[in-house]
């Protein structure tokens, strides 16, 4: 149980799984020491609609993620995502007070651009800042110490719906975790699947989920445009179970295992045995008509994605291409057929930059939850990871016997 000061865990809260990725801080890069994943029950299209199944999976994850890393866990760097989530740019000017700008210039601007009016039942999630304009010079990323007069900041706000957040927030604290901070899934899997020429240069990440595919796009280091689809990898489960009329179950399975989106690829004489319903006798269907019905809920995916980055205005930032994660893109042809949608080179993001079970996390499907630890030292490098106090009163008197130490 070495290290244990520098331990981040990332809570991935999906739709078809909860993921628990424990990586340690070492000098070079990060150290994934654990991973815990059970089946989530209590998700529908990244929202909570079952607070107890919810915790009950969330409670299993992290043990399990603890039994391997060999440690207690007691906070969290939770992932949110869901239809709910939408993202806007806004823009904010302030007169520079002294001869240069200083710490508290750039949090006024940041106020000043952040002060729009959002619903009562809509909560800010994250406000990130693009760039700092000083007396119409733009593209500073940090302008604090330069001399000016005006001070102007372009910033990306994120918002989600209060309660979604708030039953995220309250199913991590009745698994007995606090919760650092919630990071949108896109942007977690961002950290942990980009590149840096990517960011640079331009690119839309495309984290193919569950029950919702995120799509987040970045330029020049900065991020411009936030959507989320609520369509996913379930979708594609249940066209496989009415169109096969087969149980929900075993579709997933035969998805995972035979499931195509490029029927033309499949050979005439492939076949597949699909289980029957109800005691019926299982029966054997040409592996082709999987293709036929993957195909074009797939294209109708990315057609969509397209349009969005259309309707922004985005479609000339995405210089470097496409780039796709999340369990869902591991499908068979999904690549071939997000190329030839977006007419833009394709690849799959993988976790990189980080050491340990690199074996295990190697896999699109554990890129949210390894996001969430990257962010997590990104962010905050100085929160430390601490062993779970009983109860607050414990805790307040731990802080107090300190204090009368530092005292004396």
């Amino acid at each position: 149980m070495q290290g244990k000061g520098n331990l981040i865990v990332g809570l991935d809260v999906g739709t078809t799984k909860i993921c628990a990725v424990v990586g340690e801080l070492s000098q070079k890069d990060i150290n994934i020491i654990g991973i815990g994943t059970h089946p989530s029950i209590g998700l529908r299209k990244g929202v909570v609609v079952d607070i107890e199944s919810t915790v009950e999976s969330i409670q299993k994850a992290v043990e399990e993620a603890e039994l391997m890393a060999g440690c207690e866990i007691s906070s969290v760097y939770a992932g949110i995502a869901g239809g709910h989530i939408t993202g806007f740019n806004s823009r904010g000017i302030i007169a520079i007070k002294g001869p240069e700008v200083t710490k508290q210039d750039v949090e006024r601007v940041i106020d000043a651009a952040r002060a729009v009016a959002i619903p009562m039942d809509r909560e800010v999630i994250h406000v990130l800042p693009q760039e700092f304009i000083v007396d119409e010079q733009g593209g500073i990323k940090n302008p604090v110490g330069m001399s000016g007069v005006r001070l102007e900041a372009k910033i990306h706000i994120v918002t989600g719906a209060v309660t979604s957040a708030h039953n995220i927030v309250k199913c991590a604290n009745r698994s007995g975790l606090d919760v650092c901070d919630i990071v949108l899934e896109s942007l977690a899997s961002a950290e942990s699947v980009l590149t840096d020429e990517e960011r640079e240069l331009g690119t839309a990440l495309l984290d193919l989920g569950g029950g919702t595919t995120d799509l987040a796009i970045f330029s020049h280091k900065n991020i411009k445009h936030t959507f989320v689809l609520s369509l996913g990898g379930n979708n594609l489960t249940n066209d496989i179970a009415i169109g096969l009329r087969a149980p929900h179950s075993e579709a997933e399975k035969i998805k995972k295992k035979y499931g195509t989106c490029l029927a033309h690829n499949i050979g005439k004489e492939e076949t597949i045995e699909v289980p029957g319903m109800g005691g019926r006798k299982p029966r054997k269907l040409p592996r082709q008509i999987l293709g036929e019905i993957l195909e074009p809920r797939v294209e109708e995916i990315f057609s969509l994605i397209r349009r969005e980055i259309y309707r922004a205005g985005m479609e000339n930032l995405i210089n470097s291409g496409v780039v796709l994660t999340g369990g869902s893109s591991l499908l068979d042809g999904c690549v071939d057929i997000a190329e030839s949608i977006f007419d833009l080179p394709t690849r799959l993001g993988t976790p990189r930059e980080i050491s340990g079970l690199i074996d295990v996390v190697n896999n699109p499907m554990y890129a949210t939850a390894v996001g969430l630890v990257l962010y997590g030292a990104r962010v905050m490098p100085e929160e430390k990871f601490r062993i779970r106090d009983s109860n607050i009163f414990n805790r307040i008197i731990t802080r107090m016997k300190k204090w009368f130490k530092d005292v004396m």
